[in-house]
């Protein structure tokens, strides 16, 4: 899922949707998301940078409103690649 980052090519801030929640990049990557890049400049919390796409902005809101239904095992395997990813160089 991960193909790109920031410093390969520029993502157009209308081309991002931008999270700080874990629990909700660890869903959208289970559902296909693109993951572009981390975010680590701040370094009490980690900004994911996802590719825009058709959809996404419903299943956030379906995240927040507790209506997904994710394989637990996928989901479990995507938080801990994005931990990875996390605390990682």
């Amino acid at each position: 899922m991960i193909t790109k980052t920031i410093q390969e090519e520029n993502l157009e801030p209308n081309q991002q949707f931008l999270t700080f929640d874990l629990g909700l990049a660890t869903c959208l990557v289970s559902l296909g998301y693109e993951l572009w890049n981390l975010d680590k400049t701040n370094p009490k919390k980690v900004q994911f940078i996802f590719k825009r796409a058709d959809g996404i902005d419903m299943v956030v809101n379906d995240y927040w409103q507790d209506n997904l239904e994710i394989n637990a095992r996928t989901l479990f395997d995507n938080q801990k690649m994005l931990k990875n990813r996390i605390y990682s160089d």
